[in-house]
Order: C-alpha cells, then sequence, then structure tokens
C-alpha cells in the first residue's frame, strides 16, 4: 500500500505514537505501526517503556528516561510535523509530565489517549501515574479511549450500567478531554457497545461481539485507527466508526504467533 500524501507538503501523512515497546510484536509500538502502516499513513514513534513479553504475559518493564523521551518527541515535531499522535503506556508519571508538556509547546494536533493502566495480562503499568495523568494530560486530549476499569480509574466512579458509564464519561470531559470513548469490550453478551461522548451528547457503536483468543493489542490498534483517520481527514465520530470496523475486520483474521493468545491480523 502506497503512503497517503499530505497535499500541501507532498510527504506522507504522518502519525506520531508515544507508546511502550511490545518484545512479543503483539501491543504497544509494534501493532500501532502495523495499524498505521494499514491505514496508508507514516508512523513515527517515541519509545516511553522497553518490555520483556510474548503471547502468555508481560515479564519486566522499565520506563525510558523522560530526558531520553522528551529528546525523541522533540526530534519528530520539529521535523516531520505529525498530522496526529497516539499515546497509549507512559510507563511513569514522571513520563506523563514529559508527554504533556511537549504536547503543548508544539501544539499538537488530534491527540488520541489510550489510558493504558494496567497490561491485558494483569500487570499494573501507570496507576502511580494516574492523577498526574488526570491533571496534565487529559486537556491535551481531542479523544481518550478507557475501557471499563480505565473510566472507573479516570473518573472514581463504579460502573455497573449504562447510567454509571454515561455519568463516568461525564466526568472525564470534565476534567479536560474533549471527547470521551468508553469502550464496552469488559462487558458480557453477544453485542459490544462502544460509548462516544462529545461534551454534548452520546452517540452508541454497536457491534457484535467476535469470540476469538485473538485479543492482545487490540485497545492499541483501536486508538491508533481512529488516530489514522483523524489524520486522514475524517470528523471524530467517522473516524471512530472507521476505527471500529478496522478492529472487527482484525480480529476475524487473527493471527496465533506463540503459544499464548493471539493479536489482530493487520493485512
Amino acid at each position: 500500500m502506497a503512503y497517503r500524501l499530505d497535499r500541501t507538503r507532498r510527504r506522507p501523512i504522518t502519525v506520531l505514537s508515544i507508546a511502550a515497546s511490545d518484545s512479543g510484536g503483539g501491543a504497544g509500538i509494534q501493532a500501532d505501526l502495523l495499524t498505521l502502516a494499514a491505514h496508508g499513513v507514516y508512523g513515527a514513534t517515541a519509545i516511553t517503556a522497553v518490555t520483556a513479553q510474548n503471547t502468555r504475559g508481560v515479564f519486566a518493564a522499565e520506563p525510558v528516561r523522560p530526558e531520553l523521551l522528551l529528546r525523541q518527541l522533540e526530534t519528530i515535531f520539529e521535523d516531520l510535523s505529525p498530522a496526529a499522535v497516539k499515546i497509549g503506556a507512559l510507563g511513569s508519571a514522571a513520563n506523563v509530565r514529559t508527554v504533556a508538556g511537549a504536547l503543548g509547546r508544539w501544539k499538537a494536533r488530534h491527540v488520541v489517549l489510550d489510558p493504558v493502566l494496567g497490561a491485558s495480562t494483569g500487570e499494573p503499568l501507570l496507576w502511580r501515574g494516574l492523577a498526574v495523568l488526570r491533571r496534565e494530560l487529559l486537556p491535551r486530549c481531542e479523544l481518550v479511549t478507557p475501557n471499563v476499569p480505565e473510566a472507573e480509574a479516570l473518573s472514581g466512579v463504579r460502573i455497573r450500567g449504562e447510567a454509571d458509564r454515561r455519568l463516568a464519561a461525564g466526568i472525564i470531559a470534565d476534567r479536560g478531554a474533549q471527547n470521551v470513548l468508553i469502550k464496552g469490550g469488559h462487558a458480557r453478551g453477544g453485542v459490544v457497545s462502544d460509548l462516544l461522548f462529545d461534551g454534548r451528547g452520546f452517540r452508541e457503536f454497536r457491534h457484535p461481539r467476535i469470540v476469538t483468543r485473538a485479543t492482545h493489542g487490540t485497545g492499541c490498534t483501536l486508538s491508533s485507527a481512529i488516530a489514522a483517520n483523524l489524520a486522514l481527514g475524517y470528523e471524530l465520530q467517522e473516524a471512530v466508526g472507521r476505527a471500529i470496523r478496522y478492529i472487527e475486520k482484525a480480529l476475524r483474521r487473527g493471527v496465533f504467533p506463540g503459544r499464548g493468545r493471539g493479536v489482530p491480523g493487520h493485512f
């Protein structure tokens, strides 16, 4: 697939992924780059943490020093001018502050935050930086995409039903996020409902649940797909809808590279 070009500059449309490296290739930076490439946009990266993991779990993780993370961000913004930014796991409160400051200085466009507080296998990744994320990073984001446990942590609301989910979305928006997409994958049932709140009203994206073990990296993939579609010029609701359709197709063609869980099939 050829890269889509920014017509004013005759360069590839670029999306910056700020996230952790997944040595198993299924999530984090690696999933982001695959998703961006599948959408025809050029992927730049700023690595926030290095992990030792495979399809069976995360066995070690170490955040990148804030000074090195800042150097990555500065060199990317001054040269590549990203059309959108996707943020995943940040690894430490210091890295949250570093990213928030850089986004403000460079007036970053279309910032999509996947607030990765823990790995899907249960390992904590950013719980100690939660307060800083709420205070300093949420106001920089056009969209934040928590799952239900992450939405509970960001809002302080125990989500037991639809009314709680809407309340949590409103609280997260009040804390600075322009738009909130609470993903419904953790709920039970044959239909998944992702809830988008734009500060004024709600929209539900309902789609059939795909029963598969190829789910490692789905949150990274969805947020990257939204960022790619925003960079390509789609309005937010259309970008979200297109990204959801992309992840559905990727789940249906999931692959199993190891002896544990599989990953979405991007191509």
